[in-house]
């Protein structure tokens, strides 16, 4: 009983809350379960494991239990010192430091505090835990405004050099902004190494390709990093390779072709150049390969890769192969997932893409495609996601276009297509959530029949779509994080009922280039509290100016007839990177602090960049001349830019 306590103890430390396991549902909360009955032993309780002979408590796995709170130095989770396995993953210690005395544990093999919003410095005393064979401190925050884990002093170095027996290394999103450890090429044991988005730089060593037991290397969204591939003469393991953004550089070496175990190989948006080696083609249990958007001399695919049969994801945008591309992957009947955006690919959509039952995500955008959405398309009915955007396609959007029941994502945006859409035909896809529509020649009829429930959806892009009006089927959504009514001819004041659409989830609203005239009761903020971007401008909106939510990092409001002082709560907005209130007629007190000057860094970048200095000083008190001084040519560019990172990069989710 006296082994149960710490246990015990550590259970009241915490709230058991549903959301707190995010990204896996929290089913079942372990510690609900536990009860001292008796001289009953904690070793039977779940999530418990206790040596057989001594009785000590050797595992305790407590993942994607609800748990919500902190761990603080005085927890009895340190009482049970002979623990060799801890796993607290997909929990929420709401952004507490990870606990110095972690080190107390010294008997740790294995840690998985991942996913469980720990923050701050990694304690010094991870790095004594010298038996550690698996340390997973990945992914411990989602949102990006608050602190991240840092790997700083202790450094990367000091953390590895101590931790000779590691197998599994996990520090996604992580922030260590420092060279890779030339250590990590002698860790001869390391199976698997996961370092995404950890701002490493300079130079990846390439001995760490020789290590013997390596299987699994991601370093993806490391831009600084630096490396190239040596050449494989050896007979290496390795299964899975990502080095998407990097600055990975150089040619595809022949010699990849010997790494027969590759199973995994995402190359993308690095800086390789020259041919696509056909010696690609000997690694026959690839399932995913993505060659996207690098410098590679571009054309025909070589013949040898009819040989990657086990193939069911390829992505090869940007390379602008020819369309005799079609050819060889109808050779492959395996493929789910298949990206040949901008490839100039002319002519029709291939019928023989109908032969392709097992698709399920289809994105040809941004190509020459030509002739009309073609019926056979919607008897493909895995699919999920289809991308047709950025062509020249015309004619109408079928009807049976809700025949694929399961489909999630449909973008159609910027083609030539034209008549009359009734989204209730696209309602009956009752997985939707997002839908782009954008810059057709499209009249969409948004009037909701009684027996159709819309989807709840997560990004909606219906501009230039003929609207009139708000769409009445918004009121409710709840999930929004996208939404963009521009170009839509709706005339009249902004509803008051708008403002209660997705208020904790909404992150951009666009609703310029329209005939609106004012506001029905706008709260004195408006209501989106994780709103980043807000275009109203190109209206006929007069009154006072509404003030955005704190999270906002773009605001732009121009071209309309509001007029009356620049509200005092606008100075708030310490986030904010882009405010354009020109041609209205505003005014507003003198500022409280000088204009900062720009640093070097902004003299040399773009003028999208210089210009970020200017407008930061909204963050610390307002000027007369806000209107004036913030001009439309450069707030266009730094509109674009927030759009690219914010509308395109995360609208798939």
């Amino acid at each position: 009983m006296m082994r149960a306590l710490p246990c015990c103890s550590f259970k009241e430390s915490f709230i058991i809350n549903k959301s707190a396991s995010i990204i896996y549902p929290c089913i079942y909360p372990k510690t609900e379960s536990w009860q001292l009955e008796g001289r009953n032993s904690c070793c039977s309780w779940a999530g418990i494991e206790c040596d057989h002979d001594s009785g000590h408590v050797i595992g305790l796995d407590l993942s994607t239990s609800c748990l919500y709170g902190s761990i603080n130095s005085s927890s009895s989770l340190f009482r049970l010192v002979h623990l060799r396995m801890l796993n607290l993953a997909n929990n929420h210690f709401n952004y507490s430091l990870i606990p110095s005395r972690i080190g107390h544990l010294s008997s740790l093999v294995y840690l998985n505090l991942s996913n469980s919003f720990f923050s701050g410095q990694i304690p010094f005393e991870v790095s004594q835990l010298s038996q550690l064979s698996s340390l997973d401190l990945s992914y411990n925050s989602y949102s990006p405004f608050k602190q991240l884990l840092e790997l700083k002093k202790p450094n990367f170095n000091s953390l590895v050099q101590n931790l000779t027996n590691l197998v599994q290394l996990d520090l996604a999103m992580v922030i260590i902004s420092s060279p890779l450890p030339n250590v990590l090429a002698n860790m001869s044991s390391l199976t698997s190494l996961r370092l995404p988005c950890c701002g490493l730089l300079g130079n990846f060593p390439t001995g760490m390709f020789q290590l013997p037991n390596l299987q699994l290397l991601e370093l993806s969204y490391n831009p600084d990093l630096i490396g190239y591939l040596p050449n494989f003469y050896w007979s290496s393991p390795l299964k899975y390779f990502g080095v998407l953004n990097t600055g990975f550089f150089g040619e595809i070496p022949t010699s990849i072709g010997n790494l027969e175990s590759l199973e995994y190989l995402n190359l993308r948006d690095c800086n390789f150049s020259g041919l696509i080696p056909p010696s690609l083609g000997n690694l026959s249990k690839l399932t995913t390969l993505d060659l996207s958007d690098n410098s590679l001399i571009r054309g025909q695919l070589p013949s040898s890769f009819a040989n990657l049969t086990q193939l069911t994801r390829l992505a090869l945008s940007f390379i602008n192969l020819s369309s005799e591309t079609f050819s060889w992957l109808n050779k492959n009947s395996k493929i789910t997932h298949l990206n040949l955006r901008s490839n100039n690919l002319r002519g029709e959509i291939p019928p023989s893409l109908a032969n392709w039952t097992q698709l399920s995500a289809l994105e040809l955008s941004s190509n020459q495609l030509t002739g009309s959405i073609p019926l056979w398309l919607m008897n493909l009915t895995k699919l999920t996601q289809l991308s047709l955007a950025s062509n020249n396609l015309q004619g109408p959007i079928p009807s049976s276009i809700s025949e694929p029941k399961n489909l999630q994502y449909l973008d159609l945006y910027s083609n030539n297509l034209s008549g009359t859409v009734d989204l209730n035909t696209l309602f009956m896809l009752k997985n939707l959530t997002y839908l782009r529509l954008s810059f057709n020649k499209l009249s969409v009829l948004t009037k909701t029949n009684s027996s159709a429930s819309p989807p709840k959806f997560i990004s909606l892009w219906l501009a230039s779509c003929n609207l009139g009006q708000f769409p009445k089927f918004l009121q409710g959504q709840d999930t929004l994080m996208y939404l963009d009514l521009a170009f839509n001819n709706i005339h009249g004041q902004i509803p008051q009922w708008f403002w209660k659409i997705s208020t904790q989830t909404l992150l951009y609203l666009d609703v310029a280039h329209n005939f609106l005239t004012g506001f029905d009761q706008p709260p004195s903020v408006l209501p989106w509290s994780s709103l980043l971007g807000l275009n109203m401008s190109s209206n006929r909106l007069s009154g006072s100016l509404p003030v955005p939510p704190f999270s906002t990092l773009l605001y732009t409001i121009s071209e309309n007839s509001l007029s009356g002082e620049i509200p005092s709560l606008i100075c708030n907005l310490s986030l904010l990177q882009v405010l354009d209130l020109s041609g209205n007629n505003l005014g507003g007190p003198t500022a409280s602090l000088p204009l900062p000057t720009p640093s070097d860094d902004d003299q040399n970048s773009e003028s999208s960049i210089e210009f970020g200095w200017k407008i930061v000083v909204i963050g610390y008190g307002c000027g007369t001349l806000i209107g004036v001084v913030i001009g439309q040519i450069v707030v266009t560019k730094k509109y674009d830019w927030f759009v690219m990172n914010f509308g395109r990069r995360h609208q798939r989710g």
